[in-house]
């Protein structure tokens, strides 16, 4: 059964049904990307998926026709349900230009340090995946960097902000946020936190602002 198929059954299942099939393909799904992001696409087969999630490989073709289907899938749920959560979170929060941005940053840190350190990587070298998957990944990197580059440039034409250049913010940005896993995720649960607060008051100062 693919993708479509097992969606169009959950839709016409009981709520408690569909309850429980969304939660397993959100499994399925979440523990696809861990691997894709530990070891690349081509090292990862659905055998190892099924390893990991302690199921047959025969279960998983329940929901996912092939390998190709659950990478697409892995990278469309976290793609989207990360900014979806970030714009969610800019939504909820006023304030100045630098107000939003630290805790824009504040949430994107979070998330990857406590909910997907090793499902990161997989948005962080998309030549690696076959030509579809490359694209889609690319187009959703462009969405997510989009709510970075709107508050940064609304800073620097207030006057909020001090930058040698946007581009060249952004990508300093991008590349220590995706590291800060590598410095955070194995801290126990306080330091961890100081840790994430640390790496948000430093990267604010790419902007200007000091702690």
């Amino acid at each position: 059964m693919g993708a479509e198929q097992a969606a169009e059954t959950t839709r016409s299942a009981s709520p408690r049904v569909q309850r429980k099939r969304g939660q397993r393909i959100e499994a399925i799904v979440t523990t696809a990307a861990e691997l894709f992001g530990e070891r690349g696409y081509d090292a990862v087969n659905l055998d190892d998926v099924a390893e990991r999630l302690d199921v047959t490989k025969g279960s998983l073709y329940y929901y996912f026709s092939s390998k190709d289907e659950l990478a697409t899938a892995a990278i469309e749920t976290l793609g989207r349900g990360w900014t979806a959560r970030l714009e969610a979170l800019l939504e909820r929060t006023k304030g100045t230009a630098a107000q939003r941005l630290r805790a824009l940053i504040h949430e994107h840190v979070t998330i990857a340090v406590c909910d997907h350190p090793a499902a990161l990587r997989v948005f962080l070298v998309p030549r690696e995946w076959p030509d579809a998957q490359h694209e889609r990944i690319k187009a959703l990197r462009q969405e997510h960097n989009r709510l970075f580059r709107t508050l940064v440039e609304d800073g620097v034409a207030s006057g909020e902000f001090t930058v040698t250049g946007v581009g060249t913010t952004l990508q300093c940005l991008h590349a220590a946020m995706s590291q800060a896993p590598v410095w955070c995720a194995g801290l126990p649960g306080p330091a961890r936190k100081r840790a994430i607060d640390e790496v948000t008051d430093t990267l604010m100062m790419l902007v200007g602002i000091t702690p």
